[in-house]
């Protein structure tokens, strides 16, 4: 009998033995984990600890154009709301040709220099907005080109819209905007600052002010592009 429980216990030592050993390795990689988390956290706190760069898009490229009024005024709103850096583009001075690279954007080989140089001011920002009017139901070729330009550039990066128009204030164009973005992983966000008629909008100086209800929008436009901005950006 007392072989037989001898035997017992030191069966279930061997077994606790076994499940001790074994049981310190998840411990020990987590531990290791934690260890590379940390390092993470404060490569990640580096790389963080600054403002967000809001680029605003003027896409009209026309001569007789009036979207950089409506894209100065924005801008100045954004400023004011103060959750991002501004940076002003323009692609009638980015001046992009009709699309000539020979590879595929995906393989980032980019040949030609004003490609680089797009390439290179894409991936300064953190998110968009794009001031946009509507041609023929659609959006500008000049959006079009410019997006096809990249890929990885706008991956990842929350996009909103201030459209301009007449009655239907550019929101067709928006439409069309947001499925070639979110083709190339962008994050079109549902709000959005929309002006029918906005030739009315303009003062007898020619500065632009579409009333406090827009202005409202725009405000509430931009707190919640920097929320996305912030979700988005472990992604990038």
């Amino acid at each position: 009998m007392r072989s037989v429980l001898r035997s017992a216990v030191e069966s279930k030592t061997s077994a606790n033995r076994r499940n001790e050993s074994v049981a310190p390795q998840p411990y020990s990689k987590l531990k290791q984990l934690g260890g590379a988390s940390r390092r993470l956290g404060v490569w990640s706190c580096r790389k963080y600890h600054r403002r967000m760069l809001l680029q605003v898009v003027i896409i009209s490229t026309r001569q007789a154009r009036k979207g950089d009024a409506v894209a100065r005024w924005f801008e100045t709103r954004a400023r004011a709301h103060g959750a991002f850096d501004v940076e002003l583009v323009d692609l009638a001075e980015v001046n992009l040709p009709l699309f000539d690279e020979p590879e595929h954007p995906r393989l980032r080989k980019y040949q030609h220099d004003h490609t680089k140089r797009w390439s290179e001011r894409v991936s300064r920002a953190d998110a968009f907005v794009f001031v946009t009017p509507e041609y023929n139901y659609s959006a500008p070729p000049s959006i079009v080109n410019a997006l096809d330009y990249l890929l990885h550039e706008w991956a990842y990066k929350p996009v909103a819209f201030v459209s301009y128009g007449g009655v239907s204030g550019g929101t067709r164009s928006v439409q069309m905007i947001k499925l070639q973005a979110t083709a190339l992983r962008m994050m079109p966000i549902p709000d959005a600052v929309s002006l029918p008629f906005f030739a009315k909008m303009f003062a007898d100086d020619g500065s632009f002010n579409p009333g406090e209800a827009q202005q409202k929008a725009a405000d509430a436009m931009l707190t919640e592009l920097k929320r996305w901005t912030d979700a988005l950006r472990v992604l990038r």
